[in-house]
């Protein structure tokens, strides 16, 4: 996960990593694309060699976090050599969205996904999905004594109890998501509660070592942090059992990666054909073949075999064109979170 700032100074643009991906010799200028990538930078990277072998596109990938990107592509406007911009989660669409500098995704693109996992609109379109999850200790805590929702960890007998990474993007889209089913009284309380109850860890990674570790019984993050460690070694989660909270609960929200094309974008015919593979079979099949351990979004594509499937998560229906992080980071400051 990588970490975000609601502001961001073009300067910090020269700290983001600049790597040229798969550029064939036979590669024309005009035949490539830029991309603003804020999703994890080895799935981007199989998704950009793996395109470029099919099509032969040039694709020089700018690696950077998502709000960072959000706010730099609003400074550049129609100067953003950016052609695509990819995320980790939804609200860095949203802001672009909302200053009109994306183009539409061609219809035929947008098809290839269900319509809970794209906005309204049509200008972006989801690319990969991560699940909420509580991540626990299984040594400390047995399944009845579990929170039944993410509202519970609000209440006293959470207290102490519980941590979270609330400087992170994923975890604000997750306050973005409780603040659109439940309405800002409701979010303030929650938020309001966790203040009381949680402890504060910087990134999902390290929250999650910190339920291992015995120092908390439990962690709100995303569900491929889990998956990924037991893929490798399991020594930061061999202690560690998932619950996922179902039942269209705001803790079962299900966070959408996003893939958009500038308006500006001197490329559109190659950065729409990028969209199109990765929402396509080619793409899917990175995320249900790979590690990652992110969850294939379009339409009839598996994912990876270790996952819970999708439709049984139940997951709450969000709006993901909606999701506000200025209202979310205004609301997290005000109770003392941010």
């Amino acid at each position: 996960m990588k970490t975000s700032s609601p502001l961001f100074a073009g300067a910090a643009a020269f700290a983001l990593s600049v790597i040229a991906l798969s550029t064939p010799a036979s590669a024309q200028v005009a035949d490539s694309i830029t991309i603003y990538n804020a999703q994890h930078e080895g799935l981007t990277k199989e998704w950009v060699e793996a395109f470029t072998e099919e099509t032969g596109i040039a694709v020089t990938v700018r690696n950077g976090s998502d709000l960072e990107f959000a706010n730099q592509i609003v400074q550049e406007g129609a100067n953003s050599p950016a052609d695509v911009f990819l995320t980790e989660n939804s609200p860095a669409m949203a802001l672009v969205d909302g200053k009109g500098l994306f183009a539409p995704v061609d219809l035929a693109t947008l098809e290839q996904v269900p319509e809970q996992f794209r906005p309204a609109d049509g200008h972006w379109i989801g690319i990969a999905a991560r699940s909420t999850v509580f991540a626990y200790d299984k040594t400390k805590l047995s399944e009845d004594k579990l929170p039944k929702s993410m509202l519970d960890l609000a209440k006293p007998e959470w207290k102490g109890r519980w941590a979270a990474s609330p400087s992170g993007a994923d975890f604000q889209a997750i306050v973005g998501a409780l603040l659109q089913l439940k309405g800002k009284e409701a979010t303030a309380d929650w938020l309001k509660g966790m203040k009381e109850n949680f402890t504060a860890y910087r990134g999902n990674s390290t929250a999650m070592r910190a339920v291992n570790a015995g120092q908390t019984e439990g962690a709100l993050i995303y569900h491929y942090y889990y998956f990924g460690d037991q893929a490798k070694t399991g020594e930061n989660s061999k202690n560690v059992a998932l619950h996922y909270f179902r039942n269209q609960d705001p803790g079962a929200f299900v966070s959408i990666s996003g893939g958009g094309i500038l308006a500006s974008s001197k490329h559109k015919e190659q950065a729409q054909a990028f969209l199109k593979w990765v929402t396509g079979k080619g793409g899917q099949a990175v995320l249900r073949d790979g590690t990652s351990f992110e969850y294939a979004v379009g339409k009839g594509e598996a994912s990876n075999k270790a996952l819970v499937p999708l439709d049984e998560l139940r997951a709450p229906k969000v709006e993901p064109s909606t999701l506000n992080n200025a209202k979310v980071t205004d609301m997290m400051t005000a109770a003392g979170l941010l």
